[in-house]
């Protein structure tokens, strides 16, 4: 059971050429457009030469019970706990055991120091995060080479590895909008990121030219390798959910160290409670706090105007946010009025507001295909207003055009150590 990205990694470092298991299917979930594909068989190995089925997930009870299937793994992750169990309790009624699996089985040995950053949750501040380990380790004289989690939305036998330097590499790998929103920011600091399907393949290419591999993680997800250095960030926003989702309170207990973000915009009593719940299990864990600091590129782009904000797309949708670093800029730099996009929707995003009404008056980046990157430009361009607040950490202008004389104003959100000294302290004994 996964998403286009931990299910494949736990394939390929486990099942693949394993005689001792015979792997019936994939089910997908979050992820548009991946089911009723295959994962093909230029990945699936020698056991399976025809590929391997992609189902929706809503076809897992009729697997199991066509197929006598005796295990299902459960490989996505930043599911609340009785979610987890709830999935866990559907497929033992169906008859099958319910299995999860850990760091022994699913983590690869690199030859090359690693430095993994993650978090307890979706849209903690791991972006920004990563940034800043870069450009510490860059000014340290180190080749840092960046290997992001997988996003995989497309033709899999054409993303076993794939390698991204320049924005032109963005666009020969017909890369999604989340994809961008990830790799982009590396690019423009002249940081090379792979990612891709295949792990083990990524490794060896990318130890080849690096000093020092960051693992950019995504969403709650352990990392893919073993680590040397282990960074989490944990998001006070929504405190307590550090103890309560999967795979991320996992995160926390193998933290070397924990990042208190952003705490300006935090409740002092929501910072107290997550810091006790970090020391409870895990005492041993450094604790920084820090912050992200939001800058527009123009201030008077949008002061007093009437905007439309648009958020990075997994942190508002499945992230569970309710605001963005748009919204933030929004408020900070004193907007005249936020538009509510809800009467403007065109197709697909019809659907994602329905599925996650927690959205309310922002617009998410969604586009994991041509046909939704046209159906936000479409939306944004129906909207009535003076300014498009990108929230979104890639210059949307580069995929969609505006229309009407609207502005296209960027939000910046970088990290900012509250505790000094901070992040560089455990960066410097690394």
């Amino acid at each position: 059971m996964g998403a286009a990205g931990r299910d494949f990694h736990n394939f390929n470092v486990f099942f693949r050429n394993n005689p001792d298991y015979k792997v019936i299917a994939f089910t997908a979930e979050q992820i548009p457009g991946i089911a009723d594909k295959k994962y093909p068989p230029v990945l699936t190995g020698k056991l399976y030469p025809k590929g391997i089925p992609i189902f929706k997930e809503s076809k897992l009870p009729e697997l199991i019970v066509k197929h006598k299937i005796d295990q299902v793994i459960l490989s996505y992750s930043d599911l609340p706990y009785s979610t987890v169990m709830s999935k866990a309790s559907l497929v033992m009624a169906c008859g099958a055991d319910f299995r999860l699996m850990g760091p022994n089985n699913t983590m690869l040995k690199s030859r090359k120091p690693m430095i993994a950053i993650c978090a307890v949750r979706t849209g903690a501040g791991k972006s920004p995060t990563t940034r800043k380990v870069c450009a510490y380790l860059r000014a340290k004289g180190r080749k840092v080479v960046v290997i992001r989690h997988p996003m995989p939305y497309g033709d899999l036998s054409k993303q076993i590895c794939q390698r991204f330097a320049t924005f032109e590499d963005l666009d020969k790998h017909k890369t999604t909008i989340e994809e961008r929103e990830e790799y982009e920011p590396h690019i423009e600091n002249d940081i090379i990121v792979y990612a891709g399907v295949d792990y083990q393949e990524i490794l060896r290419q990318a130890s080849r030219e690096a000093d020092i591999i960051i693992w950019d993680g995504g969403n709650n997800d352990l990392p893919f390798y073993s680590t040397d250095l282990h960074i989490v960030i944990a998001d006070p926003l929504r405190p307590g959910d550090e103890l309560a989702y999967y795979p991320g309170e996992t995160n926390l207990r193998m933290a070397d160290v924990v990042i208190i973000n952003k705490v300006r915009s935090a409740k002092k009593g929501d910072i107290k409670l997550v810091e006790n719940n970090i020391r409870t299990v895990n005492p041993n864990a450094g604790i920084i706090k820090a912050d992200l600091k939001i800058t527009v590129e123009d201030t008077k782009l949008i002061k007093n105007k009437k905007v439309l904000i648009v958020e990075d797309g997994p942190t508002i949708t499945h992230g569970g946010m309710s605001y963005g670093a748009g919204f933030i800029a929004a408020k900070k730099y004193k907007v005249k009025s936020i538009l509510d996009p809800r009467s403007y929707l065109v197709g697909s995003l019809k659907a994602t507001f329905k599925k996650y009404p927690h959205i309310g008056k922002l617009l998410p980046a969604m586009g994991y295909g041509d046909k939704q990157i046209s159906e936000l430009e479409s939306t944004i361009n129906k909207c009535p207003v003076d300014v498009v607040l990108a929230g979104t950490p890639i210059d949307l202008g580069r995929l969609i055009k505006l229309k009407g004389g609207r502005s296209l104003v960027r939000v910046w959100y970088e990290y900012d150590d509250i505790t000094k000294p901070g992040l560089e302290k455990y960066l410097e004994k690394f």
